[in-house]
């Protein structure tokens, strides 16, 4: 099992913040200790999990919102 690509880690963290979506706020460990569940230790590691919700963020498909602590969720519908 080789490293997972930054660009699936952040589609993986994606749909599950969107199943979590008005459910259960995610924090970054939160969404880091699930893909290490998910993909195994060797397959993606901290720093990947951080550059995957950097691509999320840069997008726009994710945002920081700030409730007692960050969490990480879809952006507001308009």
């Amino acid at each position: 099992m080789g490293k997972v690509a930054i660009e699936t880690l952040a589609e993986d963290m994606f749909q599950l913040v969107t199943e979590c979506a008005g459910k259960k706020n995610l924090k970054a460990g939160d969404l880091t200790k699930a893909m290490i569940a998910k993909h195994g230790e060797d397959a993606c590691n901290k720093d990947d999990c951080k550059k995957a919700i950097r691509i999320l963020m840069d997008s726009g498909r994710c945002v920081y919102s700030y409730m007692g602590g960050s969490y990480i969720q879809l952006p507001p519908k308009e």
